[in-house]
């Protein structure tokens, strides 16, 4: 059926009516290779450095210390790997917390069958990585922790600032993946103080296929992608002149948009809430709401499966996820939620709902008007649900 009500904003985000006007040039006229020396190639490459400006000064960085990739995937990839690589002599410890995105776990798990030793902290039921975890979890041979700004699943706001404290006081390398928290928070690499953040263009109404690294000006990391001499030698491959354009326009319309999006965000997310427990009932939310984005709520549902929620509200035009996107082909549970000490049956009854840009009252009315009978016929059919709790 076709999706009438769009709530997985967390996967991904429609282009910007703006930010494609922007691109259409770039796809239609002005098409030069950004690594040409003729007039046309260097219009490309103006463009360019005209979006990585945008970027640097939203995040308060130097234009030098963003790195354009091809997806937050690849930056988060290219921080772990890349740094592992350029500090091998100086230990062979990393720190990741148990719920990061897919691309950081494998990334980790890579590097720990390569000989790195690995230590997972993980976040307890608050869905929040504390300081002191970080701290215990160090070692004399620890290179580099990873943890992320937004969990891209349950919406948590993790103490960056503190943790990277910590590391920078030790001389260990600190990355953050921000892909979910562009254009819904500050973002600030001072105030943070990390070396390394991974951004994603596809989060905030630009096209997908574009990312960027923020490198902290001398911090060692060994190239990721080798071949030309593109973004000064450290990430090769011709560039996506299109989607870089898009991405420098969508973070420009996100400096005048955000406070004002995120307040109507913010109410649209109580009301959905507010309507959840009083039309389907015997729900719980993941993850501590006070310390959390409004975009993300990850609810469970008790009494039914999260995929077969899925399933029949697709049949409904509702799009929602239970999960990250990229690991959405799995039937196992959720490992951010399994690693937030919630049960593997409730892991499986959770869902996430996204809320963006373009959604409506109307379009949070009709999820909770087609919602409630969906739950009830999955609870009357389980075996294990009887009045309202588990048997």
């Amino acid at each position: 059926m076709e999706t009438k009500v769009y709530l997985d904003y967390a996967a991904t985000t429609p282009v910007d009516p703006e930010v494609l006007e922007a691109m259409l040039p770039y796809l239609r006229d002005e098409y030069g290779n950004p690594s040409s020396l003729y007039a046309a190639g260097q219009r490309a490459k103006k463009a360019i450095e005209d979006a990585r400006e945008i970027i640097a000064g939203y995040v308060s960085a130097s234009p030098e210390e963003i790195v354009f990739t091809g997806c937050g995937s690849e930056a988060n990839n290219w921080a772990l790997v890349g740094t592992a690589q350029a500090r091998k002599r100086q230990g062979g410890h990393i720190v990741v917390s148990a719920f990061e995105h897919p691309s950081v776990m494998e990334a980790a798990k890579f590097l720990a069958g390569a000989g790195y030793d690995v230590t997972y902290v993980r976040p307890g039921s608050s869905g929040i990585v504390e300081p002191d975890q970080i701290s215990a979890a160090l070692t004399d041979e620890t290179i580099i922790v990873s943890v992320m700004l937004v969990n891209n699943e349950v919406g948590t706001v993790q103490p960056v600032a503190d943790i990277a404290r910590l590391c920078t006081e030790r001389g260990i390398v600190f990355h953050t993946d921000a892909v979910q928290a562009v254009a819904k928070l500050p973002v600030d690499v001072a105030q943070i103080g990390c070396g390394l953040m991974s951004l994603a263009a596809h989060k905030l109404y630009a096209p997908k296929g574009v990312g960027a690294m923020y490198i902290k000006k001398g911090t060692k990391i060994t190239p990721f992608i080798r071949g030309g001499g593109q973004e000064g030698k450290r990430r090769a491959g011709t560039h996506n002149v299109a989607g870089i354009v898009g991405f420098g326009k969508a973070i420009e319309l996100a400096v005048g948009r955000r406070d004002d999006d995120q307040a109507r965000i913010a109410r649209l997310s109580e009301a959905l809430l507010a309507g959840l427990h009083e039309k389907v009932g015997d729900i719980g939310v993941n993850g501590d709401r006070t310390r959390s984005l409004p975009n993300i709520l990850n609810v469970l549902v008790r009494g039914v499966e999260g995929e077969s929620l899925l399933l029949h509200l697709d049949a409904k035009g509702v799009a929602v996820s239970t999960g990250s996107a990229c690991s959405s082909g799995s039937l196992a549970p959720s490992h951010v939620l399994l690693a937030m000490d919630i049960p593997q049956e409730d892991a499986h009854s959770s869902l996430r709902l996204t809320i963006g840009r373009l959604t409506t009252r109307e379009e949070i009315d009709y999820l909770l008007d087609v919602l409630p009978p969906i739950v009830f016929n999955l609870r009357a059919m389980s075996p294990l649900y009887q009045e309202g709790q588990r048997v």
